[in-house]
């Protein structure tokens, strides 16, 4: 814990504590707040809905829900939750193969709602367990190659509909194909190709030159505008249409047995990349400000977001990190905010579903694309290349696994991939001989320090792992590599602190290679050694092979002994 403390409170309800020690102050900033967040949440939650294979309404019915539910439950003072732009894929990828030939909406609903409540129950049973920790199974590089991957088949899929036509296909590949041979084919509709692109373009110059401008609320009201000025249903553009009026009743999804098993995989997925992409915004957020986060509770609270929307024919949701992002430069203090936006969205329900009736449907596309773009991190991918090139290899291999596998492929690519690469560093760490340099206190790598001196006789290694049963062999293999030079060392001191750990068949391995070493007059010392792994070498017995008096606390005083019992002098390296 550090700064301030940590987001939220102690208590199990967060945003009742909250209201203990409101100040009235607050409220004129969270209620600008909440109305400016309402002109985004309103158009993008009904662009990523439609986005995620559903009619547009359900994404305000998720939109409402979800915010009440983390105002109460959520631990952070200013994150925005919502339908995402990341999950609508996701989502998509998961109902759309259950939903029956004649593409039922409301069979596709009641999925959807199934899969947000699976969601939710899998991130507050992991939030309780105190199971945050699974953020961290993505990793840095994965994750921007997963995205860049997801921002290309987003866009890709609204191409069409930016066009004023649709695309019946399956995959990437599909959808190009389709998408070419619809613009070859004469579909494209221009006063639709007019309106998206005009508002994509709108969008982007806006939000580069003035940031702070709600640029999507602009682009909505514009063509609107446009719509009614120029009669654009009349030139084949289809509208929104009118909303139907009202709020949802609480529903329990009814869905079949064979549907469980899909949907659970596909919310284990959606679990991981919303906890993954919360936790990232969450923690950013709360540095501003010197306070952390706690994973654990983040999960318990957007996973009561998620029951809630499933309650109320929603589907699941994630933070936004543009949304959040627009209610703090507004000043939004606290999930009052959230609130405000998610009172004044039923308002709209209640009392004016004709409002965008007008709305052009190839501006939600633009609304998608411009958010798919801002998924996208080029510049990230351009820096894992020149800097780790292994790195911007596992990035690419998760790109290429969402482009030609598919969203929820993607997400298992990148998950091992991330689990991979752990276990390759494990499998073979970074391991190498240590000298002395003149003028520089302690031993150092000898390829960092090629002049550095040696002790004849004495081989400093070091091995940057835990020894378990992957990289045991590795670990003889140097060994018994540095045992036969000519001529033979006496003593093979392994600098022992990076290994943090030694398992049965690591210890069979020591038991082994100090027999065979001893068999040609070489020593294995350890030195440094931790505590905890000193224990278990006792624990397996090592010491009747590896003698006692061979285990040193530092590498000074193994090297200090060796030199007494030898009389050998530090010497510079043999040319060459």
């Amino acid at each position: 814990m550090s700064g301030n403390g940590s987001e939220g409170t102690s208590s199990p309800v967060p945003g009742l504590a909250l209201l203990r020690s409101y100040r009235p102050s607050w409220l004129p900033r969270d209620v600008v707040a909440g109305l400016v967040l309402t002109a985004l949440l309103v158009p993008q939650g009904m662009a990523y809905a439609e986005l995620a294979g559903l009619p547009a309404i359900t994404g305000l019915y998720t939109s409402i829900l979800c915010l009440l539910a983390y105002a109460v439950f959520g631990p952070s003072r200013v994150l925005v939750l919502g339908p995402d732009s990341s999950l609508g894929p996701m989502i998509a990828a998961t109902v759309l193969p259950l939903v029956a030939a004649d593409g039922d909406p409301q069979r596709a609903v009641a999925l959807a709602s199934a899969l947000a409540l699976m969601t939710g129950a899998i991130m507050a049973v992991a939030g309780l367990g105190r199971l945050g920790f699974v953020a961290d199974l993505i990793s840095k590089p994965t994750m921007i190659g997963y995205m860049n991957g997801l921002a290309l088949t987003i866009l890709v899929g609204q191409l069409p509909k930016l066009c004023g036509f649709s695309v019946d296909a399956e995959g990437f590949a599909g959808e190009v194909v389709g998408f070419v041979r619809g613009v070859v084919g004469g579909e494209v509709v221009p006063a639709a190709l007019a309106v998206g692109l005009g508002g994509l373009v709108l969008i982007g110059v806006l939000a580069r030159v003035f940031p702070r401008v709600p640029a999507v609320l602009i682009v909505v009201v514009l063509s609107m505008l446009a719509a009614a000025l120029f009669a654009l249903d009349q030139r084949g553009v289809s509208l929104v249409g009118v909303l139907p009026q009202g709020f949802p009743p609480p529903t329990l999804p009814r869905i079949a047995a064979s549907d469980v098993l899909p949907l659970l995989a596909g919310a284990a997925g959606i679990a991981l990349v919303s906890l993954t992409d919360t936790i990232s915004t969450a923690s950013a957020f709360a540095a501003r400000e010197g306070r952390t986060i706690d994973g654990n509770r983040e999960m318990v609270g957007i996973g009561a977001a998620n029951l809630a929307a499933g309650f109320f024919q929603g589907f699941p949701v994630s933070t936004s990190g543009s949304r959040t992002a627009v209610a703090q430069q507004v000043g939004a203090r606290t999930q009052v905010t959230g609130v405000v936006g998610a009172a004044a969205i039923t308002l709209i329900l209640l009392l004016a579903p004709g409002l965008l009736r007008t709305l052009p449907q190839p501006t939600l596309a633009a609304v998608v694309i411009a958010a798919s773009v801002s998924l996208a991190d080029i510049g990230g991918t351009v820096r894992l290349f020149r800097v780790r090139r292994t790195e911007f290899a596992l990035s690419i291999a998760a790109f290429a696994g969402v482009v030609l596998l598919g969203v929820l492929p993607g997400i298992a690519v990148a998950v091992a991939l991330s689990v991979g690469n752990v276990f390759r560093r494990a499998w073979w760490p970074y391991q190498t001989v240590l000298g002395r340099v003149p003028g520089l206190p302690g031993f150092h790598d000898v390829r960092s320090y090629p002049a550095a001196e040696v002790l004849p006789g004495c081989v400093l290694l070091r091995f940057d792992a835990p020894l378990f049963f992957a990289n045991a062999r590795t670990f003889r293999e140097q060994l018994e590599r540095r045992s036969r030079t000519a001529p033979p060392p006496r003593w093979l001191v392994v600098a022992a602190e990076p290994i943090t750990d030694v398992d049965t068949t690591a210890a069979d391995m020591l038991h082994d290679l100090d027999v065979a070493l001893n068999a040609r007059g070489v020593h294995l010392v350890f030195a440094e050694m931790k505590d905890p792994v000193r224990r278990k070498i006792d624990r397996y017995e090592l010491t009747r092979t590896l003698d006692p008096a061979h285990f040193f606390p530092t590498l000074d005083a193994a090297v200090d002994a060796f030199r007494r019992e030898t009389g050998a002098q530090w010497v510079a390296p043999p040319a060459g």
